[in-house]
């Protein structure tokens, strides 16, 4: 057991922090919550201390790194919306980019040395051939992919002036809920499609936009591969483990099921589980939408020895139902 050994999630309030926080308790572990409630629910911090701050705040940090014996950063405090970024770069740089920059000013002062981040598929760019491994090109196309890929290099060069070691961990479209459906996704304006639909099902919404069916794909509609919320905390605790060994630093990861789902299948899927009609309507395309996303987790299965447990569609929607169905109004019910 390592109770005694504390690890930070900064955005454990969030989506993925809060299943991550789940899961270091279980184990063994005590995460340190530290998270400014702009974009998450403190009613999703259970399993731990929270500290309510901005990760770019040097007194809290001081505070946290002096009150608690931090053995390791988790960071999954950044904003997330692409269109969001396009429309406001400063915002996501001064979050996503400069905030992160004074944590780890910070822990290096506090001789910390250890550091978790939460990357993103976005950094590739279009995808030039799929599944997309970490030796695809990296050519970010908006704010959020460019962010999140200057906080990599960022962690390099941290590495060979602070001796901080890091591992990245680049998933692709995170979804579900935790199993036991103690938390779920709630997030405020709701973008993603597989929680859209819910909402349908639920009389929350009348019905959504298939932006696109005229792609090149069997259908006409846009393919993403969806991860399991619970097989990304597995992959974050994975890497956790290995760092403390010493035999996976500063290394990159991709985490993807290695194929993918359209439009269309997500809402059969959605309208087989539920019950539910879910009217769909078809709109433009949006900019930048690429026709397939689809990653390769190969390098994780082989150096972190991680094997994705809900791979497939159904058990992904499965348990986000569950958990929308008895929470239709989020972690405010």
């Amino acid at each position: 057991m390592n109770l005694q050994e504390h690890i930070l999630v900064v955005g454990g309030a969030g989506y993925i922090g809060a299943h991550m926080c789940k899961h270091l308790h279980a184990a063994g572990y005590t995460p340190v919550v530290l998270d400014n409630l702009e974009r998450g629910h403190r009613q999703a911090v259970q399993w731990g201390p929270f500290i309510h701050g901005d990760m770019d705040n040097i007194d809290v940090l001081h505070d946290v790194f002096t009150r608690y014996p931090i053995a390791t950063v988790m960071h999954f405090a950044a904003f997330a919306y692409v269109g969001e970024s396009v429309q406001d770069p400063g915002l996501y740089y001064r979050n996503n980019v400069a905030a992160p920059i004074v944590l780890l000013q910070q822990m290096a002062r506090h001789g910390l040395d250890r550091f978790i981040f939460s990357s993103t598929c976005a950094i590739y760019g279009e995808p030039v051939n799929v599944p997309m491994d970490e030796a695809h090109p990296i050519l970010p196309i908006n704010p959020y992919g460019r962010g999140k890929f200057m906080v990599e290099q960022v962690l390099d060069d941290f590495r060979k002036g602070h001796g901080i070691e890091s591992i990245c961990l680049r998933y692709f479209n995170a979804a579900g809920a935790d199993p036991d459906g103690a938390i779920g996704e709630d997030h405020r304006p709701e973008t993603h499609l597989i929680p859209l639909a819910l909402e349908v099902a639920l009389g929350k919404r009348a019905s959504l936009t298939i932006y696109g069916d005229d792609y090149p794909t069997a259908d006409g509609t846009c393919i993403r591969d969806y991860i399991h919320i619970e097989d990304l905390a597995r992959a974050h605790l994975l890497a956790l483990e290995k760092m403390k060994t010493g035999e996976a630093i500063s290394q990159k990861y991709n985490l993807g099921n290695g194929n993918g789902y359209s439009v269309k299948e997500v809402l059969d899927t959605v309208r087989r589980i539920t019950g539910h009609a879910i009217p769909a309507r078809i709109g433009p395309r949006r900019p930048g939408d690429p026709a397939r996303l689809v990653g390769s987790g190969e390098l994780a299965r082989r150096e972190l020895g991680w094997e994705p447990r809900y791979p497939d569609l159904t058990s992904i929607i499965e348990t986000a139902w569950n958990w929308h169905k008895n929470n239709p109004n989020g972690f405010d019910d």
